[in-house]
């Protein structure tokens, strides 16, 4: 593994991407969405989708300096066209609209279509509650072939559509932030670990005859987009069985459907790329109640929750965020740690778009 400091390795993101085309602010928008998700830990919506971003710049499938484009405004409803844009970008500027409007209107409904990777969902709950708004986010992904099977399926029919909560915090209490696939796994941890050399927990994946695996490589023709690949495609398992599964589907009809980007279903266009769609609920919880009553039950909830004894003494009971706050504490101070593989994949896509691979290599501090 190597260690790169966050800011040196921002550096050589934005590097990339404005050498791909993308003016100076989405060049950092979305260098410093992609770094802070390997600060928090997930490695598999972090700087390692830049290859992919790269060749899909190539493709057409992925524009450059694209801004969300407003499609309706009704009320507190407001929808928006992403145009293929980077979804850091489109939707980060999406949600400032919507967060603006829900002062105003205390409850927004917003939806994005068609946007490219919006990346770690929860970057836009963080924004939320840095507005000290609440909000919920139902994601689907399409433009490219399923990776998840059903329940009791034995091949795949969604993606790995996730699901963000975001809730303030306090004084006290640091904020609440649910930030989930429906998937037992991302693509992209699968794409870590089959960069490591590493298999994966048992019931995570299915190889192509429906029979469980845990060699990533079922994946690799998935991660890399190449249907040439050795192995047929295997899928991914959703998370709690029927549980995930429920949510998934809802994932399609909400974030898809009724955000006019469509579902996964294959009457529905497929290029090659990775489309999000998504329908946000924005809620000021300051109109629902007083923000000091609303303040001490989030810190009782959360003091009687952890107060829980610990199963296993090394391993406290966390609350959703608690994980992304550690990574983010360990990986400020030591470094973001990014396997060889991956990081001479981020190298390759920055020479084949003519950077001097020394220069990033000086940028990168190593």
């Amino acid at each position: 593994m190597i260690l790169i400091q966050s800011e040196n390795l921002k550096n050589v993101v934005v590097a990339l991407l404005e050498k791909g085309g993308s003016n100076a602010e989405e060049a950092d928008t979305v260098a410093s969405h992609l770094v802070r998700s390997n600060l928090c830990g997930h490695d598999s919506h972090g700087v390692g989708m830049m290859p992919l971003y790269m060749n899909k710049l190539g493709e057409g499938l992925l524009n450059p300096n694209q801004k969300p484009e407003k499609v309706k405004e009704d009320g507190s409803i407001l929808m928006f066209e992403g145009n293929r844009g980077y979804g850091q970008s489109v939707v980060k500027k999406a949600m400032e609209q919507a967060l603006e409007l829900c002062k105003e209107k205390g409850l927004v409904l917003m939806t994005v279509r068609n946007s490219y990777h919006m990346g770690r969902i929860g970057t836009y709950g963080e924004q939320s509650i840095a507005a000290g708004m609440v909000s919920l986010h139902f994601v689907n992904v399409t433009d490219h072939p399923p990776l998840v099977a059903p329940f009791r399926g034995s091949d795949a029919r969604f993606a790995t559509n996730p699901i963000c909560i975001a809730m303030p915090g306090t004084a006290k209490q640091p904020p609440v932030l649910l930030d989930m696939a429906t998937s037992r796994i991302a693509l992209g941890k699968v794409r870590v670990a089959l960069n490591k050399g590493e298999n994966l927990p048992e019931d995570w994946l299915i190889d192509h005859r429906g029979q469980p695996s845990r060699d990533p490589s079922v994946m690799e023709s998935h991660i890399y987009h190449d249907s040439g690949k050795e192995n047929p495609p295997g899928a991914l398992t959703p998370v709690g069985d029927y549980k995930g599964y429920g949510l998934a589907l809802f994932c399609e009809l909400l974030g898809g459907m009724l955000s006019g980007g469509f579902t996964i279903q294959p009457e529905n266009e497929r290029k090659g790329g990775i489309t999000n769609n998504m329908l946000t609920f924005i809620v000021d919880p300051s109109r629902l109640l007083e923000i000091p009553t609303m303040q001490h039950e989030i810190e009782a909830m959360v003091d009687y929750v952890k107060a829980s004894p610990p199963a296993d003494p090394d391993n406290p009971v966390l609350i959703a965020g608690d994980p992304e706050r550690i990574s983010l504490e360990e990986r400020e101070r030591d470094g973001i740690p990014i396997d060889e593989n991956t990081w001479e994949q981020i190298l390759d896509a920055g020479v084949n778009l003519g950077l001097n691979r020394d220069d990033l290599l000086k940028t990168s501090g190593i």
